[in-house]
């Protein structure tokens, strides 16, 4: 039994589950509150930066050519993911209620994964350079894209937020663009040390998330997060959830096949596209939402994250047992 929970639930799912845990029965108050905040924005600001610095100009030129594969990622991701949420969107509201509704709006406007859907690309035997490529642009380009999903998506004020757009491009680029810009214009002078501590460094973006995590659920729960999402509304968000993957993977698997593409293009179709990224999802709602808004912005995005890597797990294996061809290969 512990093994087959081991398979589907990893340690950093484990710390993320703790962080919720923790926050629940001891949420941050008072002047707590205050230094996880202002901890959590610096560690949002390192993470931009190491996320800049860790970005090769090679590896995105490498498979820029391929503009067929990358317009169809792109479109999945920032078009018809945002586009199925909002059709879901009168059967989520009754269901979820308004705030977790819009929570998975929110998530159907943020960028791809960059880690994992390159290494089930690589699992899966798919184009890899080409995935580098997806998956590295379309992080960068959901810094300033997402904002304008959201504006358009969400309404922010029947929700109990404000949003201005300047100013939320603004806090972005404060907050996001320009560590991310700043860790890349550095990457000739520490990119090779940066590369050398790749282990070490991976706590930081582990650490950032818990951080921001712990800080948003701390706020929510204060403000009676859990007694306004019951148990029946977190069985129907998994739903939910899984529903929108299911339709995604079989959507870009299909359309894929429909216009061409080899296996190996296929894969890394599959992978680039269906793929919602918690790296980059949950800071960016720390500045895009605030106080008790962000537990339910945020949720969503952690039950689809985890149902994503085991699904695109088992994909990703079935795929690869498949038999090498020569049109893979070229």
């Amino acid at each position: 039994m512990w093994q087959v929970f081991r398979r589907f639930f990893d340690n950093y799912t484990l710390l993320l589950l703790g962080m919720v845990l923790l926050a629940t029965f001891v949420p941050a108050v008072g002047q707590a509150e205050l230094v996880m905040t202002w901890l959590t924005r610096f560690a949002i600001g390192l993470l931009f930066f190491l996320h800049g610095a860790r970005l090769s100009r090679q590896a995105i030129l490498a498979g820029i050519m391929h503009w067929r594969l990358h317009g169809l990622v792109f479109s999945f991701t920032f078009i018809a993911f945002p586009l199925l949420g909002w059709l879901m969107l009168p059967l989520l509201r009754p269901l979820l209620g308004n705030e977790l509704a819009m929570g998975m709006l929110y998530l159907t406007a943020l960028p791809g994964t960059v880690q994992s859907a390159i290494a089930f690309t690589a699992l899966a035997r798919g184009n890899l350079a080409a995935a580098v490529c997806s998956a590295s642009a379309s992080s960068l380009i959901g810094i300033l894209v997402t904002p304008l999903l959201v504006l358009i998506l969400l309404d922010l004020e029947a929700s109990g937020a404000s949003f201005s757009f300047l100013d939320t491009l603004i806090s972005i680029s404060l907050q996001l663009l320009v560590p991310f810009v700043t860790g890349h214009l550095l990457r000739p002078f520490i990119g090779e040390w940066i590369a050398g501590q790749r282990s070490w460094l991976s706590k930081v973006d582990q650490t950032s998330i818990l951080l921001v995590v712990y800080t948003a659920f701390s706020a929510s729960v204060v403000a009676g997060l859990w007694k306004d999402v019951p148990l029946n509304k977190l069985l129907w968000l998994t739903l939910a959830c899984s529903v929108l993957l299911a339709l995604v993977l079989f959507l870009t698997a299909w359309l894929a096949r429909r216009l061409g593409f080899n296996k190996a293009d296929e894969i890394t179709i599959v992978f680039c596209a269906s793929k919602k990224s918690m790296a980059t999802g949950v800071p960016m709602a720390q500045v895009l939402f605030s106080g008790a808004l962000l537990g339910p912005m945020l949720l969503p995005l952690m039950i689809f994250h985890q149902i994503q890597l085991m699904a695109c797990a088992q994909l990703a294996a079935h795929y690869a047992k498949r038999p090498e061809v020569a049109e893979e290969k070229a």
